[in-house]
């Protein structure tokens, strides 16, 4: 979301951006903000309204089903002070944030637009947070209420349209952006710093960069590392917060898993330094089905840093990697397959070298941020054109589809 605004700003949009004050994952605002009602500030051209909202952390689902309804309406009591604009997209993981969207649209009458970048609350099913239909049931109609009531659909994964298809979304209104990443963000850096800081030497790293939550299936990091303890060059790195993070340093103190080391949440521009030191990247996810249709990331920023990628996961993922050669993609939840893929690029290092140098090449032909920013831009301008009776919409959304 942040790199599509600059992006679009730099392309002479005028964007604004509601939100709550940073504290994701652990719930704890970070230094220099405080919870208040309404606040302003510009970032990078993009202005960016903050509004108050309870802090949580990102486990449990009562209180975090909290901190979504109170954003929500906080975004709705306060449509009256946000800027004039032509269209509103609001974006999903949650559908609470969706619902916003649409009345804040209403109120401002203009378009709205609604982004999928998770099937939720499919996921949160799948990951066991929730397992009971009937609490479930409230959020499945307000899924299938808010994709038959959205002017356009945009979502990042092909095999997400046929469930948003299944579900109440109509074919002409859904458009496919995928996930992708600023290549020139990686350009240039340097990981010589992050080794010595760190005492890693000439290691091989191998790091997971990211939220510590359910779907990523963790404890199978911790597994595969711990078949691997007899290799004194490999060390693994976690590094990241999130809901799962203390039961898997807990697992790691009771099992003795010496050669995985955690360290805190980075800011983004850390990440390019600390992918440059590092020889190999994991990107893991849940066995259960729907994650068939997640494409995490991660993988992106891995291609562009011109490191391989070991993926524990299959379907639309597994497509890509396999598709670019940037890697070894084996099943998920399989600490065995992930250890024998990390021992395999450990051991070879023009193969990290070839895996890396070829996910280099297909993300910047295929999933460059700014192309996909432009391509975005293309469509929500079409909307409001289509809107204002300048053109039919779906002429140039078909277009930018094939593109």
């Amino acid at each position: 979301m942040s790199e599509n605004a600059k992006n679009w700003v730099k392309a002479g949009f005028d964007v604004t951006v509601v939100t709550c004050v940073p504290n994701y994952p652990r719930g704890k605002i970070l230094p220099g903000y405080r919870n208040r009602l309404f606040q302003s500030e510009m970032i990078d051209g993009v202005r960016v309204i903050r509004l108050l909202t309870l802090t949580v952390a990102n486990e449990g689902v009562l209180l975090r089903t909290m901190n979504y309804l109170v954003f929500s309406l906080m975004a709705i009591l306060f449509a009256g002070r946000l800027p004039k604009c032509d269209v509103v997209m609001s974006t999903s993981p949650n559908l609470f944030c969706g619902a916003a969207g649409w009345a804040v649209a209403r109120l401002k009458r203009v378009p709205w637009v609604l982004e999928i970048r998770d099937l939720w609350p499919q996921a949160i099913s799948a990951v066991g947070a929730v397992e009971s239909r009937a609490m479930l049931a409230p959020f499945h109609a307000l899924e299938r209420w808010a994709y038959s009531h959205a002017d356009l659909i945009v979502t990042v994964t092909r095999p997400f349209v046929d469930h948003i298809r299944a579900h109440g979304g109509r074919d002409k209104i859904i458009q496919v952006i995928p996930n992708g990443v600023s290549v020139q963000r990686f350009v240039g850096s340097d990981g010589a710093a992050f080794r010595e800081r760190h005492g890693l030497g000439d290691k091989v790293i191998v790091s997971y960069v990211g939220t510590h939550g359910l779907a990523q299936k963790l404890a199978s990091v911790l597994q595969a590392a711990k078949l691997l303890r007899s290799r004194s060059d490999i060390v693994v790195l976690m590094i990241g917060d999130g809901g799962e993070k203390k039961q898997l340093m807990q697992m790691q103190r009771d099992e003795n898993i010496d050669n995985v080391v955690f360290m805190d949440e980075v800011p983004m521009s850390a990440i390019p330094d600390i992918l440059a030191a590092t020889d190999i990247t994991l990107a893991p996810l849940s066995k259960d089905p729907l994650f068939r249709a997640f494409v995490p990331g991660k993988i992106f920023e891995s291609m562009a840093a011109k490191r391989p990628v070991v993926l524990a996961a299959e379907g639309e993922a597994a497509r890509l990697v396999t598709e670019a050669e940037a890697g070894i993609a084996v099943a998920p939840e399989d600490p065995e397959a992930m250890a024998r893929a990390i021992a395999e690029l450990a051991d070879n290092p023009d193969l990290r070298r070839q895996a890396g140098e070829n996910g280099h090449a297909y993300v910047r032909a295929n999933f460059d941020r700014e192309a996909l920013s432009g391509r975005y831009a293309a469509v929500l301008s079409e909307l409001v054109s289509s809107r204002r009776g300048k053109i039919p919409f779906g002429t140039a959304h078909k277009i930018s589809e094939e593109a």
